[in-house]
C-alpha cells in the first residue's frame, strides 16, 4: 500500500504495532464495526457473519460493505487531526461523482480538491491549503487503499518544493462505483 512500506518501517523499528500500519488499523476497525470479527482473549475471531461473507458469492459484498462504512459511517476526522470536523464527508457522494469525471488523467490533490469538493468557510478562510490536505487524507488516500485510485510522486525541480503527489482513477474505479444522477429539468426555457 502506497506510503506504508513494511520494509521501510522495519528498518526503524523492531516492532510494528497495528496503529503504525494505518491501512491495517483502519481495516480492522471497519471489520469490527461491520461485525465481521470480534475480540476474544486478546485476538480477533471471525464472527458467523464474517465466515458467511468469505464465501465466493458474497466476497463482492464485503468490499461494498467496508467501502460504505468507510465513507458514510466511519469518523474520518482523525485523518486530518480533527480540523474542520468531518469535511468533506457530508458531501462524499458529490465528491466521488466529481472524481469520476475529474480524475481520468493524473491530477494533483490541490486540483482535485478545487474540482470535486464543496468548500466551507474554514477552507476558504485558511492561511494555507487546508482543503487539499484534508481531501488527500480523508478521500484520496482511503480510495487509494481500496484500489480505486492510482498514485505517483513526482520530484519538483526546486528542492524547496519537494514532491508532487498525483492521483488518477484506477481501472477498478468505474466498475466499482456507478452513479445515477438526474438533474432537474426547467419547466420553461430561461433567457
Amino acid at each position: 500500500m502506497a506510503g506504508f512500506e513494511l520494509a521501510d518501517m522495519a528498518k526503524v523499528s523492531k516492532v510494528i504495532n497495528e496503529p503504525d500500519f494505518l491501512p491495517l488499523h483502519v481495516l480492522r476497525q471497519l471489520a469490527q464495526a461491520a461485525k465481521l470479527v470480534r475480540r476474544y482473549r486478546g485476538s480477533l475471531r471471525t464472527t458467523e457473519l464474517g465466515s458467511k461473507i468469505r464465501m465466493a458469492e458474497k466476497r463482492r459484498a464485503l468490499q461494498a460493505i467496508l467501502f460504505h462504512l468507510t465513507f458514510w459511517h466511519a469518523d474520518l476526522s482523525y485523518f486530518g487531526l480533527g480540523m474542520l470536523g468531518s469535511w468533506p464527508k457530508p458531501d462524499i457522494g458529490i465528491v466521488l461523482w466529481s472524481l469520476s469525471g475529474a480524475a481520468g488523467e493524473w491530477q494533483t490533490a490541490e486540483k482535485l480538491t478545487r474540482l470535486c469538493t464543496i468548500p466551507v468557510n474554514g477552507v476558504l478562510e485558511a492561511n494555507w491549503d487546508m482543503g487539499s490536505v484534508l481531501t488527500q487524507a480523508r478521500v484520496l488516500r482511503p480510495l487509494l487503499w481500496y484500489g480505486l485510485l492510482d498514485h505517483k510522486v513526482e520530484k519538483q525541480q526546486s528542492a524547496s518544493l519537494g514532491e508532487r503527489h498525483l492521483y488518477r482513477k484506477a481501472a477498478l474505479f468505474d466498475p466499482f462505483l456507478s452513479f445515477n444522477v438526474r438533474t432537474e429539468q426547467p419547466k420553461a426555457i430561461r433567457h
